[in-house]
């Protein structure tokens, strides 16, 4: 048995070392033809359509790379770039930037063209998603470590490792206001 001291880093005491999987092992696109049933008042493709395509894909990429299902956990940052609109063709590609013990940031870039069109795809949005990969009964279970395969895989990883330190941060912050808050007797 491996003491935790002389442990590799990101192993417990007893438990084996998880093979990493690298960057394409779990990378994917999924794509959907905009219609009409996806609208909103404006006439252009709701933010919500959007957005659980975001969660379709990253979802498919946090199942494929921890090798079983993950839940979501938070979305960061969300942007809309451009609308979408009835008739486009869009992609939302997703990676895994990050993992931790049981947890991983997806990254997912939103692009969408014209379905009759041999234009380029824009960029209309893109998002971080944290998953938790979880068991059968719910329980959190371990991920494999993501290997970056590139340049550009590395600085995804790098820049996901600041956002994990930022929404620590945020969450340490906001627990010690409400402790003080409520030490106050100002429970909301």
């Amino acid at each position: 048995m491996t003491d935790q001291a002389t442990a590799p880093e990101g192993t417990e005491r007893g438990t084996p070392e998880i093979p990493g999987k690298p960057t394409s092992a779990s990378r994917t696109t999924l794509s959907h033809i905009m219609t009409q049933a996806d609208t909103n008042l404006l006439g252009t493709v709701h933010g919500g359509v959007i957005m659980k395509l975001v969660d379709d894909a990253a979802g498919a990429v946090a199942g494929r790379h921890s090798g079983g299902p993950a839940v979501t956990a938070s979305m960061d940052e969300m942007a809309f770039l451009e609308p979408v609109r009835v008739g486009d063709l869009v992609h939302v590609k997703a990676q895994v930037n990050w993992t931790g013990r049981t947890s991983m940031e997806v990254g997912v870039r939103v692009l969408a063209e014209r379905w009759n069109e041999s234009t380029p795809a824009t960029q209309v949005g893109s998002a971080y998603l944290v998953f938790a990969a979880v068991d059968a009964d719910g329980k959190p279970r371990r991920v494999p470590p993501v290997v970056p395969e590139t340049e550009k895989d590395e600085r995804r990883h790098q820049e996901a490792q600041i956002r994990r330190t930022h929404r620590l941060a945020r969450r340490r912050a906001i627990m010690e206001l409400r402790e003080k808050r409520s030490a106050e007797g100002l429970d909301d």
